[in-house]
């Protein structure tokens, strides 16, 4: 038996807008929805830059039971079946989950000796590719922390290690910023790990991706820092979602950040920061201010 070739699936905004008042669209029910419009699109390419890399084939949702994760209406060149080409699109967060999930002291063999602890973070605070991450003046010290994140596809509970696979969708980067100082005052950890775009995730989902062994680093403003592996994770991906959904069910489209075993460093408004996961590719953010503070409501 052959195991199936990874592709790519992406969650991608169009350039162009919806169409015009005037302008022909296949569903003629479609309304302005220019700030929410989203489609899932495709791409086989085993090179991920190739000429082929940059053409994707619009896909229905791979997340049929999550109504966040609907494809907006079709409209001319975004029916099922369209290819589009990558200049045509900007990328958003690979889907809009109902749970975000990272594991706590999740390195190596110290982190093995504990049990497996999970924390959350606020779903609100999930931002794409590209977006900025927002520091307050008063968040204190912060760091990036690049992870392999699981992309959940199925509604699942009571997974075991033989029945975990099938709840993956496939994997992507995501970026669990934290705000150090106040880790040490919130026992929760609710006010470091939950601030509006302090989960930075994407570009892509990759299936069919052997998780074992990826290197998984950080560079910060050009300068690459230290890389580590996935090997190096204390409790691996199948265990983490058999934690999960022993007390909980885990939702399509839901993410989870499975640990960061590798270097960072302090983040500051005027810094980029790029996630580096082996066979995902790269998660590119800037650093900025935070806009709530500028033009408070």
């Amino acid at each position: 038996m052959t195991s199936r070739l990874p592709r790519r699936i992406a969650r991608v905004r169009p350039l162009d807008g919806p169409p015009s008042a005037g302008q022909s669209s296949p569903d003629t029910s479609f309304t302005d929805q220019s700030l929410d419009e989203q489609y899932f699109v495709a791409n086989d390419a085993s090179v991920f830059d190739s000429a082929e890399g940059m053409q994707w084939t619009v896909i229905d949702s791979p997340f049929p039971a999550s109504r966040a994760n609907v494809n907006s209406p079709a409209r001319l060149g975004w029916e099922r079946g369209a290819v589009v080409s990558e200049d045509a699109f900007t990328f958003l967060a690979p889907s809009v989950p109902a749970n975000v999930f990272g594991m706590a002291h999740n390195t190596g063999q110290p982190g093995r000796d504990l049990p497996p602890q999970a924390f959350h973070k606020a779903a609100s605070s999930v931002i794409g590719p590209g977006e900025a991450i927002q520091l307050s003046p008063t968040v204190g010290y912060v760091d990036p922390e690049a992870e392999l994140t699981v992309v959940v596809g199925v509604a699942s509970r009571n997974l075991t290690l033989e029945t975990a696979r099938s709840a993956i969708l496939g994997y992507t980067i995501g970026n669990d910023v934290s705000a150090r100082d106040l880790q040490k005052t919130d026992e929760l950890w609710i006010s470091a790990k939950s601030q509006d775009t302090f989960t930075p995730a994407g570009p892509w989902i990759v299936t069919e991706l052997d998780h074992s062994d990826l290197s998984i680093g950080i560079i910060h403003n050009g300068t690459e820092l230290k890389a580590a592996s996935s090997a190096d994770l204390g409790w691996k991906v199948e265990e983490i979602l058999v934690y999960l959904t022993s007390f909980m069910t885990l939702q399509p489209g839901d993410l989870v950040l499975t640990g960061f075993p590798a270097e960072c460093a302090r983040i500051q408004p005027g810094d980029t920061v790029v996630c580096r996961v082996e066979g995902i590719g790269e998660l590119h953010n800037p650093v900025t201010g935070a806009s709530w503070e500028e033009h408070p409501a």
